[in-house]
């Protein structure tokens, strides 16, 4: 199969960089250097996959996520040289599937693609599929979530944070096996994503349903029961 993926990075020497790697693996490659020439090339074009830049001139990364979330699921990997935890959350709340911090070894994001792409084929690609936990629903094909038919709004990250707790119930994840599952890769040791969506998640259904799904097992990690 061939996999298309557009970059969007206004360093043209990195831009090129990755452009000839990329085609070295076998990869059709598009580019555009700044934000809003990225974003018509993302909306008029069908892409596997679109790395994107965080700092771009004419409309940040931040904003080009955003807006092809409105219409799209086309997996997203992040490139900035920040690399702290909130702004790590930053772009993945956004629609992010991955973040990777300048400077980066080549390897580890052809790793990083390769692990999208699989979990695009894998999840998204499935026929009609739906879990359901004590009236909280979700369906992997509408991608919705909904409690007693109520529909809740996420994020694609909390969504796909979601999905796994309940495709899991009653089972206590760990927060490196959520990092491995949830966002592919390990963060090293970085583990406070995981607890930042986990009180976004806790913030949108526990909270706002009254109603406790998500729990804490001290010194483990955390589980989603099913009673």
């Amino acid at each position: 199969m061939e996999y298309k993926i557009l970059i969007i990075e206004d360093e043209q020497r990195i831009a090129r960089f990755l452009e000839l790697e990329l085609q070295h693996e076998g990869y059709v490659i598009e580019k555009a250097y700044d934000g809003r020439n990225g974003l018509e090339k993302a909306q008029s074009d069908d892409f596997s996959l679109i790395i994107l830049d965080i700092m771009l001139p004419g409309l940040n990364g931040v904003e080009v996520c955003r807006r092809i979330r409105q219409s799209s699921q086309v997996p997203i990997i992040m490139l900035t040289a920040k690399d702290s935890t909130m702004d790590k959350v930053m772009g993945l709340d956004t629609g992010a599937d991955d973040y990777v911090t300048k400077p980066f070894a080549i390897e580890e994001l052809l790793a990083r693609i390769r692990v999208a792409l699989k979990r695009k084929s894998s999840i998204y690609a499935k026929p009609s599929n739906t879990l359901l936990v004590n009236g909280l629903k979700i369906d992997l094909d509408k991608y919705l979530v909904t409690y007693n038919d109520s529909p809740i709004e996420l994020t694609k990250k909390e969504f796909d944070f979601l999905h796994y707790l309940m495709e899991n119930k009653n089972m206590v994840l760990t927060r490196d096996q959520i990092l491995e599952k949830v966002w592919g890769y390990s963060y090293f040791g970085d583990t406070n994503v995981v607890d930042v969506y986990i009180r976004y998640l806790r913030s949108k259904i526990d909270n706002k349903f009254n109603r406790k799904f998500i729990h804490t097992i001290r010194g483990v990690g955390y589980l989603l029961k099913d009673e």
